[in-house]
């Protein structure tokens, strides 16, 4: 059970109120360094902020150093719907011009079986075998020649597995080269067979064999087979396998998919419609990136700019200073990238171009960069220039001898590095930071022990109060009765 104190009980002092004024008289210098761990915490959150901006920075400027970034093309076409054009994987198109006709587009066999009453009727047992391969000879075939590489492959049907729906899902299990639907209408249903791919030698042909055949080729599995050599087939054929033919450049060009790769180089072409004439086709230097990380990194480099300025500014309309006003290090860091700006590069390869407001990118009178898209298009003219402009030079090299992107890679690292100026400020606040905390507990463990002593003291003098209190309220009882 805690004690119950009386302080002032028997004396009227507010004994309490007493030692709490005297605490907080006593307590000023562990009130001054409350503030002073607050101040520190709070430049420690603004460096926080000034590092997350400078991270940006450093992450937008090394985007330059990226392989894919240069070269980017763009492909065109007079009627886009022709065709459409993406870079092959890790490449991209050589800028030039071209034609392009389309006279067919490739297509996959399908066939298609008499009509049964529904997916459920029954056929037979036995089994299918279905060859992919080409048929030769002419309109009609004589003859099909197995496709290089591969074999039949034989599906047995058993006495489960006799419904057309049943060998519907027995092909596409068989993974065969073909997959199987059933098509319903008015005169029942269907089974239709497709090649997997297209192209001439995609083509497929499909033998029955009935476990009790009734000799009938039109009823039981003998009703699924089919033939392009015989004279009469049991399945329809209702597309043949046919190549894409295209002309590009006046050259033909035949494939077995509509997806011509490599034919230019860095180029793939899907070909999606038939030409009655060629189609012009350009493929022209795409620096939408470029442009794209120029901005991005603009934005980095002002929001950087902005960080700095919030942190380190005096407001004389409010009168109120930011948290890193006057600060070194923090203004250091933004007088070393105006320098970054400022020094003009000397390496090889940018030509002409030799500071980054040769590209459109300048500083305005805020300390912000600003971009004149015209002066930046008018130098990538010369792509190779503008890439040796921002990302010239290797480890080692002056600045001077360094692209500006990189420039500003290499100074964000350093900034931030374990012997950077970023490190070592946040770093000595740390530590300043520590050394008040330890200071804190010193002294509360003094001011518990003041407090603990004063209340023995006024509660000493609160009893001995109280006893001349009793003492006076008994004589003067005395007095009374003595005198009237």
């Amino acid at each position: 059970m805690g004690s119950v104190t009386s302080s002032g009980l028997g004396s009227g002092l507010d004994v309490s109120s007493i030692i709490s004024q005297l605490m907080t008289i006593e307590k000023q210098p562990l009130i001054a360094l409350n503030k002073e761990e607050s101040s520190i915490n709070a430049k420690i959150s603004s460096f926080g902020k000034i590092q997350n901006a400078l991270g940006t920075l450093r992450d937008k400027a090394a985007a330059f150093n990226s392989t894919s970034l240069w070269g980017n093309t763009t492909t065109t076409l007079t009627d886009s719907t022709v065709a459409t054009v993406t870079s092959v994987s890790g490449k991209n198109g050589v800028v030039g011009s071209h034609t392009l006709q389309v006279d067919t587009l490739a297509a996959a066999q399908t066939v298609s079986s008499t009509a049964f009453a529904s997916s459920s009727a029954a056929l037979s047992e036995g089994s299918l075998t279905i060859d992919i391969g080409s048929w030769t000879g002419g309109a009609p075939p004589t003859a099909f020649t197995s496709k290089s590489g591969t074999s039949g492959i034989t599906i047995s049907i058993g006495s489960g597995d006799i419904s057309l729906g049943s060998i519907r899902d027995k092909i596409n299990a068989a993974a065969a080269g073909v997959t199987a639907g059933i098509i319903t209408d008015a005169s029942g249903a269907r089974l239709t067979l497709r090649s997997t791919a297209t192209g001439e030698e995609n083509a497929f042909r499909v033998s029955a064999s009935e476990t009790n055949d009734d000799g009938n080729a039109a009823t039981g599995l003998s009703a699924l087979a089919f033939d392009a050599t015989a004279v009469s087939s049991p399945m329809t054929l209702s597309q043949s396998a046919r190549n894409a033919h295209a002309v590009i450049n006046g050259i033909s060009i035949t494939s077995a998919s509509n997806t011509l790769d490599g034919v230019i180089e860095g180029l793939s072409i899907k070909l999606n419609k038939t030409t009655t004439s060629a189609v012009e086709m350009s493929v022209a230097a795409d620096f939408s990136d470029v442009k794209t990380k120029i901005n991005d990194f603009m934005s980095a480099y002002n929001g950087m700019v902005d960080q700095v300025k919030t942190e380190t500014k005096y407001d004389a309309a409010t009168k109120t200073a930011g948290k890193l006003q006057s600060d070194r290090t923090a203004i250091g860091l933004l007088n070393k990238m105006q320098s970054l700006l400022h020094d003009e590069f000397a390496g090889t390869g940018s030509g002409s171009l030799k500071r980054l407001s040769d590209i459109g990118l300048s500083l305005n009178a805020t300390g912000r960069l600003e971009l004149k898209s015209t002066k930046l298009d008018d130098a990538l003219a010369n792509p190779a220039q503008v890439k040796a402009l921002l990302n010239s030079g290797g480890t080692g090299d002056s600045t001077a001898l360094t692209g500006f992107m990189k420039r500003f890679r290499t100074f964000a690292d350093a900034a931030q590095g374990t012997d950077g100026p970023m490190e070592t400020r946040t770093g000595g606040l740390k530590s300043q930071l520590r050394r008040i905390n330890d200071r804190q507990d010193a002294l509360d463990t003094r001011y518990q022990g003041i407090e603990a002593r004063l209340r023995k003291q006024y509660d000493a003098l609160d009893q001995r109060m109280s006893n001349i209190t009793a003492t006076s309220n008994s004589v003067s009882l005395m007095i009374k009765q003595l005198y009237g």
